[in-house]
């Protein structure tokens, strides 16, 4: 009982420390930011269905794509915020001597690094949620689309922000904060750039390329969830208009849902990192 008080009142005071940085505040202006961007583009593709240019169809995959592509701005902007905030979260506090004080006390280690991660997610969680949401009503109020699967795709970006700021954390431990947060992002974008390579490979029918994304998807699942996430806010037309099997060349449509193994996959690795973490934290000389 002693351990979960701890373990819940670390999260608490993270989740609180977090909400106090400046990450935080840009956080919230790039997603104004986002929004109002977003809301004037989908008013202009509402313009143009209502002038015919566009019939009801055009206009409803045209918004399905651009969703998309929008919520692929706030994956990003989730992950710069995540992983910057998860550096200074045992790095920073290492070399300021805080986490010395905490642990100087008859806590566990493990305890302080559990408590730190479920206040990390919680913020992750709860940004990607609330912008998530905010980003469907925007489309819903200017042109009457709603994603097919709205809980769906955003408990899937929660994942892919899980993941991320798992990784982060386990970079924290064992290099700067700024060095933890630089190479998660940076492997972040290269795996989705190696996901839309490997798509670009399958349609083609060419397996060696194709096999680039799989791997890349094994190695780290954040392109293979945001996929999913794709999935669940496209239009299920998107996939006849552009010919099937052949539009997963387009870097912002997905053409097959999210498997239970790959799932299952995900919550694996997302365990053995944070595992990896646990046993660099302990070994860590504070």
């Amino acid at each position: 009982m002693t351990t979960t008080r701890t373990v819940l009142t670390i999260a608490a005071l993270t989740l609180r420390e977090a909400l106090r940085r400046r990450v935080v505040l840009a956080l919230a202006v790039l997603t104004l930011v986002l929004l109002v961007l977003s809301g004037w583009g989908f008013s202009r593709v509402a313009a143009e269905s209502g002038a015919t240019t566009l019939t009801s169809g055009e206009a409803r995959l045209t918004a399905s794509i651009m969703l998309n592509l929008v919520m692929f701005g706030f994956s990003l902007i989730a992950a710069l915020g995540t992983a910057f905030l998860a550096g200074p979260t045992l790095s920073g506090e290492t070399e300021s001597g805080i986490a010395l004080a905490v642990l100087a006390r008859p806590i566990r280690r493990s305890a302080v690094l559990l408590g730190k991660w479920l206040g990390l997610v919680g913020f992750g969680g709860s940004f990607v949620v609330l912008a998530g949401l905010a980003q469907c009503l925007v489309v819903r109020q200017t042109v009457d689309y709603w994603p097919p699967q709205p809980a769906l795709a955003l408990a899937l970006l929660v994942a892919q922000t899980i993941v991320l700021l798992t990784l982060a954390l386990l970079l924290s431990t064992a290099v700067s904060p700024m060095a933890s947060g630089v190479v998660a992002v940076g492997l972040f974008g290269a795996t989705w750039i190696a996901g839309v390579v490997g798509a670009i490979g399958a349609s083609l029918g060419n397996d060696s390329v194709a096999r680039v994304g799989t791997v890349s998807r094994m190695i780290l699942p954040t392109d293979g969830l945001w996929r999913g996430a794709m999935r669940a806010f496209q239009d299920p037309s998107a996939l006849v208009e552009f010919g099937g099997s052949e539009g997963q060349a387009f870097p912002f449509l997905s053409v097959a849902p999210l498997t239970i193994t790959y799932v299952l996959w995900a919550a694996v690795w997302v365990a053995m990192i944070w595992g990896l973490a646990a046993a660099s934290f302990l070994r860590k000389d504070l």
